[in-house]
């Protein structure tokens, strides 16, 4: 085998390998990033103000899953919506209106929802404060 065959094999392999890499970067899925990302970062101090309202206030919901139901325990009456969000498909993401009336608990069905890890995401007002907390919870 002589030099010339030697380097023209190498350029064709290493051409191959970049069109391969071509091919699989356009088919990979698109990067799941905020599209809402600036738009957000203006009204931060509102969201970071509402969290620590929460830990002021000691007003976590206290979360419970049985059956097709979430059961929601909150401090006060509230009203507000609830986003479950699934961290490996953003388009099973769900929102839930609730008011919890004169009692401090709300049951959410979950009978449509996909099982696995999910994010709660509660946004409530409750004695006229605003709430934001977030929780992690495994739906089996």
């Amino acid at each position: 085998m002589n030099w010339g065959r030697g380097i023209i094999t190498g350029m064709i392999l290493f051409m191959l390998f970049i069109l391969g890499m071509c091919f699989y970067m356009f088919a990979a899925p698109n990067d799941d990033y905020d599209h809402q990302y600036y738009e957000k970062g203006l009204t931060y101090n509102q969201y970071y103000n509402k969290e620590m309202q929460v830990i002021k206030d000691h007003a976590q919901p206290a979360t419970q899953i049985s059956g097709d139901y979430i059961f929601i325990n909150f401090r006060d009456p509230a009203i507000g919506t609830l986003h479950l969000q699934r961290p490996s498909n953003n388009s099973l993401d769900k929102t839930y209106r609730f008011d919890s009336g004169q009692s401090s608990d709300v049951q959410i069905s979950i009978k449509s929802i996909t099982k696995g890890r999910w994010q709660l995401v509660f946004d409530w007002q409750s004695n006229r404060k605003a709430y934001t907390y977030q929780k992690e919870i495994t739906i089996k």
